[in-house]
Protein backbone atom coordinates (compact mmCIF):
# COMPACT_ATOMS: atom_id res chain seq x y z
CA UNK A 1 0.00 0.00 0.00
CA UNK A 2 1.14 3.58 -0.61
CA UNK A 3 0.20 7.23 -0.14
CA UNK A 4 -1.16 7.52 -3.67
CA UNK A 5 -3.77 4.89 -2.91
CA UNK A 6 -4.72 6.68 0.30
CA UNK A 7 -5.09 10.00 -1.53
CA UNK A 8 -7.26 8.36 -4.20
CA UNK A 9 -9.59 6.87 -1.58
CA UNK A 10 -9.86 10.19 0.26
CA UNK A 11 -10.56 12.16 -2.89
CA UNK A 12 -13.17 9.64 -4.08
CA UNK A 13 -15.08 10.23 -0.84
CA UNK A 14 -14.68 14.00 -1.07
CA UNK A 15 -16.06 13.92 -4.62
CA UNK A 16 -19.16 11.97 -3.59
CA UNK A 17 -17.76 8.69 -5.01
CA UNK A 18 -17.41 10.19 -8.48
CA UNK A 19 -14.12 8.74 -9.75
CA UNK A 20 -14.08 10.99 -12.82
CA UNK A 21 -14.19 14.10 -10.63
CA UNK A 22 -11.64 12.59 -8.24
CA UNK A 23 -9.27 11.93 -11.14
CA UNK A 24 -9.64 15.50 -12.42
CA UNK A 25 -8.88 16.89 -8.97
CA UNK A 26 -5.77 14.69 -8.68
CA UNK A 27 -4.65 15.36 -12.28
CA UNK A 28 -4.66 11.71 -13.20
CA UNK A 29 -6.86 9.24 -15.10
CA UNK A 30 -10.10 7.70 -13.90
CA UNK A 31 -8.94 4.12 -14.68
CA UNK A 32 -5.76 4.81 -12.70
CA UNK A 33 -7.75 5.89 -9.65
CA UNK A 34 -10.07 2.90 -9.92
CA UNK A 35 -7.16 0.47 -10.28
CA UNK A 36 -5.29 1.92 -7.29
CA UNK A 37 -8.37 1.63 -5.06
CA UNK A 38 -9.00 -1.96 -6.13
CA UNK A 39 -5.35 -2.87 -5.47
CA UNK A 40 -5.61 -1.38 -1.96
CA UNK A 41 -8.80 -3.34 -1.30
CA UNK A 42 -7.14 -6.55 -2.46
CA UNK A 43 -4.14 -5.93 -0.23
CA UNK A 44 -6.34 -5.21 2.78
CA UNK A 45 -8.71 -8.08 2.04
CA UNK A 46 -11.84 -5.90 2.45
CA UNK A 47 -14.02 -3.82 0.17
CA UNK A 48 -13.77 -0.12 0.99
CA UNK A 49 -16.61 0.71 -1.39
CA UNK A 50 -19.76 -1.14 -2.39
CA UNK A 51 -20.25 -1.05 -6.16
CA UNK A 52 -22.96 -1.27 -8.76
CA UNK A 53 -21.14 -2.36 -11.86
CA UNK A 54 -18.11 -0.10 -12.06
CA UNK A 55 -19.72 2.72 -10.09
CA UNK A 56 -19.03 3.30 -6.42
CA UNK A 57 -22.32 3.37 -4.48
CA UNK A 58 -21.36 3.75 -0.83
CA UNK A 59 -18.61 3.29 1.74
CA UNK A 60 -18.80 -0.12 3.41
CA UNK A 61 -18.57 -0.65 7.17
CA UNK A 62 -14.93 -1.84 7.01
CA UNK A 63 -14.36 1.01 4.58
CA UNK A 64 -15.39 3.49 7.27
CA UNK A 65 -12.64 2.14 9.53
CA UNK A 66 -10.14 2.24 6.67
CA UNK A 67 -11.04 5.89 5.98
CA UNK A 68 -10.42 6.83 9.62
CA UNK A 69 -6.96 5.25 9.49
CA UNK A 70 -6.18 6.92 6.17
CA UNK A 71 -7.22 10.27 7.64
CA UNK A 72 -4.79 9.80 10.53
CA UNK A 73 -1.97 8.74 8.22
CA UNK A 74 -2.46 11.63 5.80
CA UNK A 75 -2.73 14.12 8.63
CA UNK A 76 0.61 12.96 10.04
CA UNK A 77 2.17 13.07 6.57
CA UNK A 78 1.07 16.72 6.38
CA UNK A 79 2.52 17.34 9.84
CA UNK A 80 5.85 15.81 8.79
CA UNK A 81 5.99 18.15 5.81
CA UNK A 82 5.30 21.19 8.00
CA UNK A 83 7.92 20.12 10.54
CA UNK A 84 10.46 19.79 7.75
CA UNK A 85 9.49 23.15 6.27
CA UNK A 86 9.76 24.89 9.62
CA UNK A 87 13.20 23.62 10.56
CA UNK A 88 14.74 23.67 7.09
CA UNK A 89 13.26 26.85 5.68
CA UNK A 90 13.83 29.11 8.69
CA UNK A 91 10.32 30.51 9.00
CA UNK A 92 9.55 30.85 5.34
CA UNK A 93 6.73 29.36 3.35
CA UNK A 94 3.04 30.09 2.90
CA UNK A 95 0.40 30.77 5.51
CA UNK A 96 -3.01 29.78 4.11
CA UNK A 97 -5.96 31.47 5.78
CA UNK A 98 -9.62 30.57 5.20
CA UNK A 99 -12.09 33.28 6.12
CA UNK A 100 -15.20 35.20 5.14
CA UNK A 101 -15.24 38.41 3.12
CA UNK A 102 -15.95 40.59 6.16
CA UNK A 103 -12.96 39.22 8.07
CA UNK A 104 -10.67 39.44 5.04
CA UNK A 105 -11.74 42.99 4.19
CA UNK A 106 -11.95 44.61 7.61
CA UNK A 107 -10.15 42.50 10.25
CA UNK A 108 -7.16 40.79 8.64
CA UNK A 109 -5.25 43.63 6.90
CA UNK A 110 -3.44 44.83 10.04
CA UNK A 111 -2.55 41.34 11.42
CA UNK A 112 -1.38 40.22 7.96
CA UNK A 113 0.76 43.35 7.58
CA UNK A 114 2.33 42.81 11.01
CA UNK A 115 2.99 39.15 10.26
CA UNK A 116 4.74 40.04 7.00
CA UNK A 117 6.89 42.54 8.88
CA UNK A 118 7.88 39.90 11.43
CA UNK A 119 8.26 37.09 8.85
CA UNK A 120 9.18 38.69 5.51
CA UNK A 121 9.83 35.28 3.93
CA UNK A 122 6.27 34.10 4.62
CA UNK A 123 3.70 34.52 1.87
CA UNK A 124 0.02 34.77 2.78
CA UNK A 125 -2.73 33.05 0.81
CA UNK A 126 -6.30 34.17 1.56
CA UNK A 127 -9.19 31.80 0.75
CA UNK A 128 -12.63 33.40 1.07
CA UNK A 129 -15.94 31.61 1.37
CA UNK A 130 -18.94 30.99 3.57
CA UNK A 131 -18.38 29.93 7.20
CA UNK A 132 -19.10 26.35 6.15
CA UNK A 133 -16.52 26.66 3.37
CA UNK A 134 -14.02 27.99 5.91
CA UNK A 135 -14.50 24.94 8.12
CA UNK A 136 -14.14 22.52 5.21
CA UNK A 137 -10.99 24.24 3.90
CA UNK A 138 -9.33 23.84 7.30
CA UNK A 139 -10.40 20.19 7.56
CA UNK A 140 -9.18 19.49 4.02
CA UNK A 141 -5.87 21.25 4.82
CA UNK A 142 -6.39 23.86 2.14
CA UNK A 143 -5.87 26.32 4.98
CA UNK A 144 -4.03 26.08 8.30
CA UNK A 145 -6.24 28.53 10.14
CA UNK A 146 -9.89 29.51 9.71
CA UNK A 147 -11.64 32.65 10.95
CA UNK A 148 -15.41 33.10 11.01
CA UNK A 149 -18.35 33.91 13.25
CA UNK A 150 -20.79 31.19 12.17
CA UNK A 151 -20.56 27.39 11.89
CA UNK A 152 -17.08 26.60 13.19
CA UNK A 153 -18.42 24.93 16.34
CA UNK A 154 -20.42 22.49 14.22
CA UNK A 155 -17.36 20.47 13.17
CA UNK A 156 -15.81 18.11 15.76
CA UNK A 157 -12.64 17.71 13.67
CA UNK A 158 -11.82 21.36 14.40
CA UNK A 159 -10.35 22.94 17.51
CA UNK A 160 -11.91 26.38 17.90
CA UNK A 161 -10.96 29.30 20.11
CA UNK A 162 -12.78 32.57 20.84
CA UNK A 163 -11.07 35.44 19.07
CA UNK A 164 -13.02 38.67 19.58
CA UNK A 165 -16.54 39.97 20.15
CA UNK A 166 -18.38 42.37 17.89
CA UNK A 167 -21.84 43.80 17.38
CA UNK A 168 -24.03 44.75 14.44
CA UNK A 169 -24.76 48.36 13.55
CA UNK A 170 -27.63 49.98 11.69
CA UNK A 171 -26.55 52.11 8.71
CA UNK A 172 -28.86 54.62 7.10
CA UNK A 173 -28.75 57.94 5.23
CA UNK A 174 -28.50 61.02 7.48
CA UNK A 175 -31.85 62.34 6.21
CA UNK A 176 -33.73 59.13 7.07
CA UNK A 177 -36.38 59.60 9.83
CA UNK A 178 -34.76 56.90 12.00
CA UNK A 179 -31.47 58.82 11.95
CA UNK A 180 -33.14 61.48 14.10
CA UNK A 181 -34.41 59.03 16.71
CA UNK A 182 -32.37 58.80 19.90
CA UNK A 183 -33.27 55.13 20.41
CA UNK A 184 -34.11 52.85 17.50
CA UNK A 185 -36.22 49.75 18.27
CA UNK A 186 -36.61 46.43 16.49
CA UNK A 187 -40.16 47.51 15.67
CA UNK A 188 -38.74 50.59 13.92
CA UNK A 189 -36.35 48.44 11.87
CA UNK A 190 -39.05 45.88 11.02
CA UNK A 191 -41.14 48.66 9.51
CA UNK A 192 -38.46 49.54 6.95
CA UNK A 193 -37.03 47.71 3.90
CA UNK A 194 -33.94 45.97 5.27
CA UNK A 195 -30.64 45.22 3.55
CA UNK A 196 -28.40 42.77 5.39
CA UNK A 197 -26.32 39.61 5.17
CA UNK A 198 -27.17 36.29 3.57
CA UNK A 199 -28.48 33.85 6.24
CA UNK A 200 -25.20 31.93 6.51
CA UNK A 201 -22.93 34.96 6.94
CA UNK A 202 -21.73 37.46 9.54
CA UNK A 203 -24.04 36.81 12.47
CA UNK A 204 -27.26 36.79 10.43
CA UNK A 205 -28.56 34.01 12.72
CA UNK A 206 -28.50 36.39 15.66
CA UNK A 207 -30.40 39.03 13.67
CA UNK A 208 -33.13 36.55 12.76
CA UNK A 209 -33.39 35.27 16.32
CA UNK A 210 -33.81 38.78 17.74
CA UNK A 211 -36.73 39.53 15.43
CA UNK A 212 -38.30 36.10 16.02
CA UNK A 213 -38.19 36.54 19.79
CA UNK A 214 -40.21 39.75 19.39
CA UNK A 215 -42.52 38.00 16.90
CA UNK A 216 -41.51 40.45 14.20
CA UNK A 217 -41.04 39.73 10.50
CA UNK A 218 -38.39 42.01 8.95
CA UNK A 219 -38.97 43.22 5.39
CA UNK A 220 -35.80 41.92 3.71
CA UNK A 221 -35.22 43.96 0.56
CA UNK A 222 -31.79 42.52 -0.30
CA UNK A 223 -29.34 39.97 1.09
CA UNK A 224 -25.60 40.04 0.40
CA UNK A 225 -22.36 38.52 1.67
CA UNK A 226 -20.40 41.75 1.29
CA UNK A 227 -20.72 44.66 3.74
CA UNK A 228 -19.67 47.14 1.07
CA UNK A 229 -22.51 45.92 -1.16
CA UNK A 230 -24.99 46.45 1.68
CA UNK A 231 -23.75 50.00 2.25
CA UNK A 232 -23.88 50.74 -1.48
CA UNK A 233 -27.56 49.83 -1.70
CA UNK A 234 -28.35 51.81 1.43
CA UNK A 235 -26.77 54.84 -0.26
CA UNK A 236 -28.99 54.20 -3.29
CA UNK A 237 -32.10 54.38 -1.10
CA UNK A 238 -33.14 50.73 -1.35
CA UNK A 239 -33.53 50.48 2.43
CA UNK A 240 -31.73 50.65 5.75
CA UNK A 241 -28.85 48.26 6.43
CA UNK A 242 -27.48 46.06 9.18
CA UNK A 243 -23.75 45.37 8.94
CA UNK A 244 -20.90 44.28 11.20
CA UNK A 245 -19.38 47.10 13.24
CA UNK A 246 -15.92 46.58 11.68
CA UNK A 247 -17.44 47.46 8.30
CA UNK A 248 -18.01 51.05 9.43
CA UNK A 249 -15.31 51.51 12.07
CA UNK A 250 -12.62 52.77 9.69
CA UNK A 251 -14.82 53.64 6.73
CA UNK A 252 -13.46 56.88 5.18
CA UNK A 253 -16.93 57.64 3.81
CA UNK A 254 -19.02 59.59 6.32
CA UNK A 255 -22.22 59.79 4.28
CA UNK A 256 -24.04 57.16 6.37
CA UNK A 257 -25.21 57.32 9.97
CA UNK A 258 -24.34 54.30 12.13
CA UNK A 259 -26.28 53.20 15.21
CA UNK A 260 -25.00 50.34 17.43
CA UNK A 261 -27.41 47.42 17.76
CA UNK A 262 -25.71 45.37 20.47
CA UNK A 263 -28.49 46.18 22.95
CA UNK A 264 -31.11 44.88 20.50
CA UNK A 265 -29.31 42.01 18.78
CA UNK A 266 -26.64 41.00 21.31
CA UNK A 267 -22.96 40.45 20.61
CA UNK A 268 -21.30 38.00 18.23
CA UNK A 269 -18.17 35.95 18.77
CA UNK A 270 -15.63 35.47 16.01
CA UNK A 271 -13.56 32.31 16.33
CA UNK A 272 -10.36 30.86 14.96
CA UNK A 273 -10.19 27.20 14.00
CA UNK A 274 -7.41 24.69 13.46
CA UNK A 275 -7.60 21.10 12.29
CA UNK A 276 -7.42 18.76 15.25
CA UNK A 277 -4.02 17.10 15.48
CA UNK A 278 -2.33 19.42 12.96
CA UNK A 279 1.22 20.62 13.48
CA UNK A 280 1.31 24.42 13.61
CA UNK A 281 4.38 26.30 12.46
CA UNK A 282 5.84 29.23 14.43
CA UNK A 283 4.26 31.86 12.22
CA UNK A 284 0.80 30.28 12.52
CA UNK A 285 0.96 30.76 16.28
CA UNK A 286 2.21 34.30 15.80
CA UNK A 287 -0.56 35.19 13.38
CA UNK A 288 -3.19 33.95 15.85
CA UNK A 289 -1.62 36.12 18.55
CA UNK A 290 -1.79 39.12 16.22
CA UNK A 291 -5.50 38.48 15.65
CA UNK A 292 -6.42 38.87 19.30
CA UNK A 293 -4.80 39.49 22.65
CA UNK A 294 -7.04 36.68 23.95
CA UNK A 295 -4.90 34.17 22.06
CA UNK A 296 -1.36 33.07 22.82
CA UNK A 297 0.86 30.18 21.84
CA UNK A 298 0.46 28.30 25.13
CA UNK A 299 -3.34 28.49 25.03
CA UNK A 300 -3.47 27.32 21.42
CA UNK A 301 -1.02 24.46 22.07
CA UNK A 302 -3.07 23.38 25.11
CA UNK A 303 -6.26 23.44 23.05
CA UNK A 304 -4.67 21.44 20.24
CA UNK A 305 -3.52 18.80 22.74
CA UNK A 306 -6.94 18.57 24.43
CA UNK A 307 -9.89 16.38 23.67
CA UNK A 308 -12.72 18.92 23.47
CA UNK A 309 -14.13 20.86 20.55
CA UNK A 310 -14.28 24.31 22.12
CA UNK A 311 -12.18 26.21 24.61
CA UNK A 312 -13.75 29.25 26.27
CA UNK A 313 -11.63 31.89 27.92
Amino acid sequence: MNLHQFRFVQEAVRRNLNLTEAAKSLHTSQPGVSKAIIELEEELGVEIFARHGKRLKRVTEPGQHVLKSIELIMREVGNLKRIGEQFSAQDSGTLSIATTHTQARYVLPIPVTKLRAAYPKVNVSLHQGSPGDVARMVMDEVAEIGIATESLLDFPDLVTLPCYEWEHVLVLPPDHPLARKERVTLEDIAGEPLITYHPSYTGRTRIDQAFAQRKLQPRIALEAIDSDVIKTYVRLGLGIGIVAEMAVRDDPNTDLVARPLGALLGTNLARVAFKRGAYLRHFVFRFAELLSDRLDRNLIAKAMAGGGTDYDM
